[in-house]
């Protein structure tokens, strides 16, 4: 791929800092724009997790992945908006303004990455990286109309990550199409020496549609249950059903774990977000607490000045989820759930190669539709969360639109098979051109 212009007239909020800087050398990403998620450590570039508490902060360092995009002759062109600190499902919660949706700009993009996805499906950038802790690149790739992968676990370094959940969360490519994700991916993927949950699987694959014919695909009745929109579920069966006409087997099959994977979720990620945003006290990083209180007062004033209303709700029910006498009620029955899940993938993956599904059970929302119920902002996560818990790799790609807004196919597969789940998604996207 050539080089590619950057428009920077941001119509849609997709960035909050946006950079001049060129590509250099003759990698394989030579003269590429690159978007890079505000939660992404960058040297010499603010880096804001979309909050007040580090606004102004730059890091002396790069994160492994952006260390590994610059090697391959990219441009780093801008960081990108999102949900504050990466919790939420829309882009609003960000505390410099919410992202607008470039298919609809009366709704939202999808969160947390939804600035990532903005910007790839404006056409600003043709990839960007985002971040994936319960669907924050699956949701804004099904929202926005793009292609999003999460990859297992560890097989991306999380070195220069803002922490937010850590046992769940896992940096990912997102741009317009297969092809361009695959060669993203093929650049961050690998083993990391300074990240402990890194794995050894670098990915030199790619993509080919060929593998499509005769692949056993699982389609969970639960993944089209209570709360999926009827239009969606048809839409995205219809898909299934081209898969079907490609070669591939569906295989109906059933996935109970799904009644209390979101519950594990919640409590498991709203406990680490607890441990973790307890280093944003005014005193390493962001703006300096000026107070004339007492020490306890002046950090109860800073942190609820400059930490919003989703980040404090979540750090509180983390902080109950993990008390004494709370703990084995709700924290350690989170983790035998999420045991479950990983249990139910696998007793799939014996018979399926690939699950699919919707990547949401709903196109888009309205802006400020969900802001006022942050209980149904949740159940939106409902299909995306248990490819975290267990782990496991999951790709969305489009697979149509509902009323003009388009609907994500999500494909899951098992640990490391991210090379299988790729070529499915590309066997569907050039049996739709």
């Amino acid at each position: 791929m050539g080089s590619v212009a950057f428009d920077a007239e941001d119509r849609w909020n997709a960035f909050i800092t946006i950079c001049r800087r060129a590509g250099h050398g003759d990698g394989p990403l030579a003269g590429v724009p690159v978007a890079v998620k505000d939660i992404i450590s960058t040297a010499g570039i603010q880096t804001t997790c979309g909050s007040l508490v580090l606004k102004g902060y730059v890091p002396p360092y790069d994160a492994h992945v952006v260390e590994l995009v610059k090697a391959a002759g990219a441009a780093v062109v801008g960081k990108t908006n999102m949900d504050e600190f990466g919790m939420g499902t829309t882009t609003e919660s960000s505390a410099f303004g919410p992202t607008t949706n470039p298919v609809d700009t009366t709704r939202v993009p999808g969160g947390s990455s939804g600035g990532s996805a903005a910007a790839v499906a404006s056409g600003m950038v043709p990839m960007a990286l985002g971040t994936d802790t319960g669907g924050s690149i699956r949701c804004p790739a099904a929202f926005c109309g793009i292609v999003g992968l999460k990859p297992t676990y560890g097989r991306v370094s999380r070195y220069g990550l803002v922490a937010y959940a850590n046992s769940l969360e896992g940096i990912g490519p997102m741009a317009g199409n297969v092809e361009d994700v695959s060669r993203l991916f093929s650049v961050i993927a690998g083993p990391d020496a300074r990240d402990a949950t890194s794995i050894d699987r670098p990915y030199t694959h790619t993509p080919s549609s060929d593998r499509i014919r005769g692949l056993r695909i699982g389609v969970p009745a639960e993944f089209f249950g209570e709360g999926v929109d009827p239009a969606v579920a048809e839409r995205v069966r219809a898909a299934i059903g081209d898969l079907a006409d490609l070669g591939a087997e569906i295989v109906e099959c059933s996935m109970p774990s799904m009644a209390f994977a979101l519950a594990a979720y919640y409590v498991t990620c709203t406990s680490e977000a607890s441990s973790n945003l307890a280093r944003f006290d005014g005193v390493r990083y962001g703006p300096d607490i000026v107070s004339k209180r007492s020490w306890h007062e002046a950090y109860q004033e800073h942190r609820r000045e400059h930490l919003g209303k989703e980040v404090r709700r979540r750090i509180m029910l983390g902080t109950f989820a993990l008390s004494a006498g709370y703990y084995g009620k709700y924290y350690a029955k989170a983790q035998e759930a999420r045991k479950n899940v990983g249990e139910d993938f696998a007793r799939l993956f014996a018979d399926v190669d690939v699950i699919a599904g919707p990547t949401m059970p709903t196109t888009a929302f309205a802006l400020g539709e969900k802001t006022a119920d942050p209980l149904s902002m949740y159940l939106a996560d409902i299909l995306t969360v248990p490819a975290n818990l267990a782990g496991v790799p999951a790709i969305s790609v489009p697979c149509g639109t509902v009323n003009g807004l388009p609907v994500g196919l999500q494909l899951i597969g098992r640990h490391c098979e991210e090379e299988l789940i790729i070529d499915a998604a590309c066997a569907y996207e050039e049996a739709q051109r």
